[in-house]
């Protein structure tokens, strides 16, 4: 084999082919002209030959490159040359189109970018104003909520200027003060939500001096004030002479009251956790944890001096009484649609159904007087382990003391007049039913008479 463009007439032993294979390794040849000019044994060897036999080789391939380029130096020249004439062509021609690429890219530039830039300070600043006028809304939507709530505050309190209101709160005025509280929270509550009508409002120091001041304060006052209603509430009792416009304004401004705890209890709940109206029922709650310490410290004396026994089972009736008719108001209203509460709302057609869930009662009558039997039970033992006059009297009149809290329990037990007589429909019955009442109530009177008489002994 030759190498491309040398003639086959000229003689060469020079094997180019294996100079030219792929595989072709230096030492691999070397070591086999060393092993072709020496014997293996012979020491030391001798290197001379196979160097002389290389640099041949090398003189050998210089010669033929030397009369390649004298047989091609004119048709090398004159490639040469058309390539140097066609390289220039080319540059000429780039020339020309980078000098039209670098006018259209200023050209660009000019009626794009610099357009597109001065755009984008106009969006940025365009931006930064929506932004403001969202805030200033906001703020201004805040300021006036809050201004509103201070009015609706204002109509709460006892008005000395009608002689009509003197001396009473307006309770419709708790309901309207709830709802700006609730829109006011909501404002507060989304103010690092961005794209939220408060986002960023809690920046600007006019609407924390707002809530701290303003909002907080009036927040804490209607809330005391709609508990103070519920621990207030009474309709007297069986016998009580209460107009229907009284027990109708008592039962107005009791609804107000639950309403306005029904809206203000927490919305923040933990994963999984479901929302409860937490502030109306520990109200409720502290109303009928008070009516059972008050009457079982009442009848835990009474039962030691049994002249004082029948008043006041009749004062403990009238407490059972009034939590009947707090039930018949429960079970008549609706709860009102939460506005920060959809999916997780309690599912409920009255405010009585989460009440009794929370107390695990079926009514609260029967709470009322199984909650007391089981304090009045301990407090017998102790006297009839005591001895003396009182245990004695207690035995001796068991009949009477009996029949007395058979008679309280059912009497307690059902609607006070005022409301049964509004058509409100309960749980206990009218005093002209009394032994379907005794029938309904009979678990309730045989817990509390064995409570009592049944610790009793012989």
């Amino acid at each position: 084999m030759t190498p491309a463009g040398y003639d086959n007439d000229d003689p060469s032993y020079i094997d180019y082919e294996a100079f030219l294979d792929p595989n072709f390794r230096p030492s691999t040849f070397a070591n086999t002209l060393v092993l072709a000019t020496n014997n293996p044994n012979d020491a030391p060897l001798d290197l001379s030959t196979p160097l002389s036999r290389v640099l041949f080789d090398i003189q050998e391939i210089d010669s033929h490159i030397d009369q390649l380029t004298t047989r091609s130096a004119v048709p090398l020249l004159t490639h040469t040359k058309e390539q140097t004439e066609a390289s220039g062509r080319i540059v000429g021609e780039i020339d020309v189109q980078i000098k039209a690429l670098n006018d259209s890219y200023k050209q660009l530039e000019k009626e794009v970018i610099q357009k597109h830039a001065e755009a984008e300070e106009v969006r940025q600043v365009a931006s930064r104003l929506w932004e403001t006028l969202k805030l200033g809304r906001a703020v201004g939507r805040c300021l006036q909520l809050g201004r509103q709530l201070e009015v609706q505050h204002a109509e709460l309190l006892p008005s000395s200027t009608t002689s009509s209101s003197r001396g009473k709160e307006d309770h419709r005025a708790l309901v309207r003060c709830t709802h700006t509280l609730l829109s006011l929270r909501e404002l507060f509550s989304s103010a690092s939500t961005p794209g939220s009508e408060g986002f960023g409002i809690e920046r600007v120091s006019n609407v924390r001096t707002l809530r701290d001041a303003v909002v907080n304060p009036i927040e804490r006052s209607v809330r005391e004030t709609a508990e103070r209603i519920v621990r207030e509430f009474s309709m007297g009792s069986a016998s009580s002479s209460a107009t229907f416009a009284q027990s109708e304004e008592i039962k107005a401004r009791t609804v107000s009251a639950l309403t306005t705890l029904y809206l203000l209890s927490p919305t923040s709940l933990a994963k999984g956790e479901k929302w409860a109206p937490t502030l109306m029922l520990q109200a409720l709650e502290v109303y009928i944890r008070s009516a059972l310490q008050s009457s079982i410290a009442s009848l835990g004396r009474a039962i030691a001096a049994l002249p004082g026994f029948e008043r006041t089972l009749a004062e403990v009736s009238a407490r059972c009484q009034n939590l009947v008719a707090l039930e018949a108001v429960l079970e008549g209203t609706k709860p009102p649609a939460h506005p920060l509460q959809v999916s997780s709302s309690v599912v409920a057609t009255n405010m009585l159904q989460p009440l009794l869930a929370y107390l695990e009662t079926g009514s609260l009558a029967s709470y009322f007087w199984r909650t007391m039997a089981g304090s009045l039970a301990s407090r017998v033992q102790d006297i009839v382990a005591k001895g003396g006059v009182s245990a004695r009297t207690l035995r001796t009149n068991r009949q009477t003391v009996g029949d007395l809290i058979r008679e309280a329990v059912i009497k307690g037990s059902q609607l006070p007049t005022a409301v049964a007589s509004s058509g409100q429909k309960g749980k206990g019955k009218k005093d002209g039913d009394a032994d379907s009442a005794g029938q309904k109530w009979e678990r309730e009177v045989a817990v509390m008479v064995g409570s009592v008489v049944g610790n009793l002994g012989r």
